[in-house]
């Protein structure tokens, strides 16, 4: 049945990469889109680890980790210990896309986190981050000749990091001017019932530049000020045109994750080395380079807290599976008193169990860190010192995530952003 823009029930989802509710109190004294939506609700906690890959996942399959499968960026061969970076074909369920579009309800997605390569839905696609070809990164097909033609960027480059901020700042503000362009192109037909559009140029600032959106002395203030202002008109251009929408509608805006600025990173893989549970079998290549795990290793572990204790699982792993729960005991002890300058560097760790249940698909760690605020966690292959800076300032929190519904709508995590989309619609997931 044809319904007309009135008689059709609208739910629009603004992303905000990285933001802070904290720091969006702060900057909403200066910026009115972001007065208009901050502080209105209480912030949320990402799920664990709290990356963006694993967090926008838990939004758009409205589940936790252990239901959708995907724990971290990358992934390791358990036959040849190599490294691949996760995407949407590791998700191993059901998206609220295919949900709605089961029962007749189209979804518009600009710029969503590990959509990629894009899949075909009911409705229209941009992938976001980790895509790399915008010819992969669309769905359906056509988008791509008119994406094209306006010059749609899809990922800033911050290859040169905090040593170009000039460029990096400018690169953020291209990428804003093409989610301006796309929120164009597939908004205006209103032909549809969820609008998802994600801006993860304050994620990418951020990680190199958090210090200088917290003091005003800072010397690169002056240009996280230039950005914030650009930044909240973009908002604005989203939150007038939900205000605009015909018929009922509601709004939710959050963020994936917090920020804090960076004390420290903190080198997992360094640690369990110093510790003997982990021994390499030559130098690595780079930092990437898990091949040269050796067999006599009792654990490793991959970006961000992940430690994988080194059983049968894996074609070199020697640890007894009966051994397997000690050894994971006496890292976790061991790493609960770990210090920095004197400050505990762990909020806790947990077992497989304790994070993720009974049953947790795909491939879990045996442990999962999580710091306190302004200790990153690494895992790297070639690092000689467990703590240091690599050319960041600012890092992820599991706390403090931004979280805005219109109609006053309070959840408590993550994965519960996508659950209301579902109730929105009166959709149950199946099992």
């Amino acid at each position: 049945m044809f319904l007309t823009p009135t008689e059709r029930k609208r739910i629009v989802v603004l992303g905000l990469d990285g933001l802070p509710s904290s720091l969006a109190l702060k900057w909403a004294i200066k910026l009115p889109n972001l007065s208009r939506i901050a502080g209105k609700c209480s912030p949320i906690s990402a799920e664990l680890p709290e990356l963006s890959p694993v967090n926008w996942t838990s939004f758009f399959t409205a589940q936790k980790p252990e239901k959708h499968g995907l724990y971290g960026f990358t992934s390791i061969d358990p036959q040849h210990y190599t490294l691949s970076i996760n995407n949407f074909e590791q998700v191993l369920c059901p998206t609220i896309f295919d949900a709605l579009g089961e029962n007749g309800l189209v979804s518009k997605i600009i710029n969503l986190p590990n959509t990629y390569p894009a899949k075909p839905l009911r409705g229209m696609l941009i992938s976001g981050f980790v895509a790399d070809s915008l010819e992969k990164a669309v769905q359906p097909p056509f988008l791509l000749g008119p994406l094209r033609d306006a010059g749609y960027q899809l990922e800033a480059d911050t290859s040169r990091g905090i040593m170009d901020p000039v460029y990096l700042f400018d690169q953020v503000s291209r990428t804003l001017d093409c989610r301006l362009k796309a929120l164009e192109l597939l908004w205006n037909d209103l032909a549809w019932d969820l609008f998802t559009i994600v801006f993860t140029e304050t994620d990418r600032l951020f990680h190199f530049f958090y210090p200088a959106f917290e003091d005003e002395n800072h010397p690169l203030y002056p240009k996280a000020e230039e950005f914030m202002h650009k930044w909240d008109k973009t908002i604005g251009a989203v939150l007038d045109k939900f205000e605009a929408l015909p018929g009922e509608t509601k709004l939710i805006s959050f963020a994936d994750h917090g920020f804090a600025t960076l004390e420290t990173e903190v080198d997992l893989n360094t640690f369990l080395v110093q510790n003997n549970y982990l021994e390499y079998t030559r130098p690595a290549k780079d930092q990437w380079d898990s091949t040269i795990i050796s067999q006599s290793s009792k654990a490793f572990a991959l970006d961000p807290g992940r430690i994988y204790i080194h059983t049968s699982d894996f074609a070199r792993g020697q640890v007894d599976h009966a051994q397997a729960e000690k050894i994971a005991a006496e890292i976790a002890d061991k790493l609960m008193q770990l210090q920095f300058n004197g400050e505990q560097v762990m909020h806790q760790v947990l077992t497989k169990r304790q994070a993720y249940g009974e049953i947790p698909i795909g491939n879990p760690p045996d442990l999962i860190c999580t710091a306190k605020p302004g200790f990153d966690l690494k895992a790297k292959f070639d690092r000689a010192e467990i703590f240091g800076f690599h050319g960041r300032t600012g890092t992820h929190t599991i706390k403090d995530a931004f979280f805005y519904s219109s109609d006053g709508q309070q959840i408590e995590s993550m994965y519960q952003t996508g659950q209301i989309i579902l109730d929105w619609f009166d959709i149950n997931l199946k099992d």
